[in-house]
């Protein structure tokens, strides 16, 4: 019997974790361990300063799960220090609403968790419909996430290595295929709206308009914009490695 952690950063009440654990309960047990509220844009936030409550989440089809008050990589730790009662053979983080590509990835709690797994030595994915409609069909995107869980726990992965997918809305039919694909630089041109409350006071709103930085047809921006499935291996080492001979140069003293 494979053991699956399920998580996300849309809270646990969400369409997209609900999809999604229908179709892993397919593979294996599966323990749900997400934020009680949205938790999007956190990063790889942990609490340290705050306690961590944990509350018992039932629906009334007999879904149930853990509802934690901190971050996606929050849910993971505790649920494989804690809640759960044996390590997990894999992680899976989704299905989020809105694309997880290019420097997304660095602000994404979707993706943290996934990173959170690895570092905690778990196989992990990550995926996210490439939608903001919170109307759109799960369907595929869940099928297809549990199925590439399956693969992983078969083919197994790097220690230091998750896999980020991005699903175009639609369906089998409609979605033109999968690609293998490389993480793009795409960015947001970003700006503050200022904007007054009630009492006459300002506050600021951050806004901006996505840009796709990248043409390249291996590029997870690209590929999706196709109408394709991107696939994408993340590596948790940050290091530039093809920096290091040249900083050695510098000869940087104290």
């Amino acid at each position: 019997m494979k053991h699956i952690l399920l998580t996300n950063d849309d809270g646990i009440d969400s369409a997209g974790l609900f999809a999604l654990y229908k179709e892993l309960k397919k593979l294996g047990e599966v323990t749900v361990v997400a934020p009680h509220i949205e938790r999007s844009a956190v990063g790889h936030a942990i609490t340290i300063n705050d306690p961590i409550r944990v509350i018992e989440f039932n629906r009334p089809d007999k879904f149930h799960g853990y509802a934690i008050s901190g971050t996606p990589a929050d849910c993971v730790k505790i649920a494989v220090k804690k809640i759960m009662p044996k390590t997990p053979d894999i992680v899976v983080s989704g299905v989020n609403h809105g694309s997880n590509t290019a420097t997304n990835v660095l602000y994404s709690g979707t993706v943290s968790a996934a990173t959170e797994g690895v570092i905690m030595g778990v196989p992990a994915i990550a995926s996210s419909l490439t939608s903001f409609d919170f109307k759109s069909d799960m369907s595929l995107a869940a099928a297809f996430t549990a199925k590439v869980a399956n693969i992983v726990m078969e083919k197994k992965l790097p220690k230091d290595t998750f896999l980020n997918i991005n699903i175009p809305p639609g369906t089998k039919d409609t979605v033109k295929g999968v690609q293998i694909t490389r993480q793009g630089s795409g960015r947001y041109d970003e700006y503050f709206e200022q904007r007054v409350d009630l009492s006459g006071r300002a506050y600021y709103w951050l806004t901006g308009k996505k840009m796709n930085l990248d043409t390249e047809d291996d590029i997870d921006d690209v590929v999706v914009a196709k109408n394709k499935i991107s696939i994408t291996p993340i590596h948790i080492d940050m290091t530039n490695h093809r920096m290091l001979d040249e900083l050695k140069k510098w000869e940087i003293t104290l």
